[in-house]
């Protein structure tokens, strides 16, 4: 008997627990993260609840017959949506978690860095969102891949942005992830290498839109 195909859809409120869940799947480089982190739920409040939250609008996920299992979260305007994370998102968050600020950060646990982050979230660098203001995160959990389905993503997002005036898009992404790497270049964004002090390249992926632009809505 044929399963019917994964659907790709717009975001829906109830699609929340499935952002946290997804993100913890794939939060160790691609692998699974719920033998890291004791607390669930922090690498969703970082990298993926926001979105469903905040910027709705701007997230789709995919669904198969098992369920969701698979998103693209982001947005249009990268320094407008730092400024409604610190306004709307954050302040409910650090009450809940203890700032591990006064302890050595050589000792801090996965969870302790990801506290650290809900206190003092880095901004996206301006070499990257002056170019490139648009923002978006993907995971796609084991099922789905290697189906097409993250390049359609891809094109869903991209093609949604540039339609709403973006100048540009960027992603992070960490270095020992080789297997989102590899998709990234056969997708044909362009790689950028970010020199960080004291640590590894930050890496990005951009695309740049071409035409006349106006401000994202």
């Amino acid at each position: 008997m044929r399963h019917a195909p994964a659907e790709i859809r717009p975001y829906r409120p109830a699609d929340l627990d499935d952002l946290y869940r997804i993100c913890l799947l794939t939060g160790d480089s691609g692998a699974d993260a719920s033998a890291i982190y004791r607390d669930p739920r922090l690498l969703g409040h970082v990298h993926a609840a926001p979105y469903g939250v905040l910027s709705p609008e701007t997230a789709f996920v995919v669904e198969d017959q098992q369920g969701v299992a698979g998103y693209i979260l982001g947005a249009l305007d990268t320094r407008a949506f730092e400024a409604r994370l610190e306004a709307e998102w954050w302040p409910a968050l650090r009450p809940r978690y203890l700032d591990p600020s006064g302890t050595s950060h050589r000792d801090w646990t996965a969870d302790q860095r990801y506290a650290y982050l809900i206190h003092h979230p880095f901004p996206a660098p301006r070499r990257v969102v002056e170019p490139f203001a648009s923002h978006l995160h993907i995971d796609l959990l084991p099922r789905l891949q290697g189906q097409g389905l993250g390049r359609r993503l891809m094109d869903l997002w991209l093609r949604m942005a540039d339609g709403r005036g973006s100048r540009g898009v960027h992603l992070g992404v960490s270095i020992a992830n080789a297997r989102a790497i590899r998709f990234y270049l056969s997708y044909g964004l362009d790689r950028l290498d970010l020199p960080v002090p004291n640590g590894p390249p930050a890496l990005f992926f951009t695309r740049a839109f071409t035409g006349p632009r106006s401000s994202p809505a």
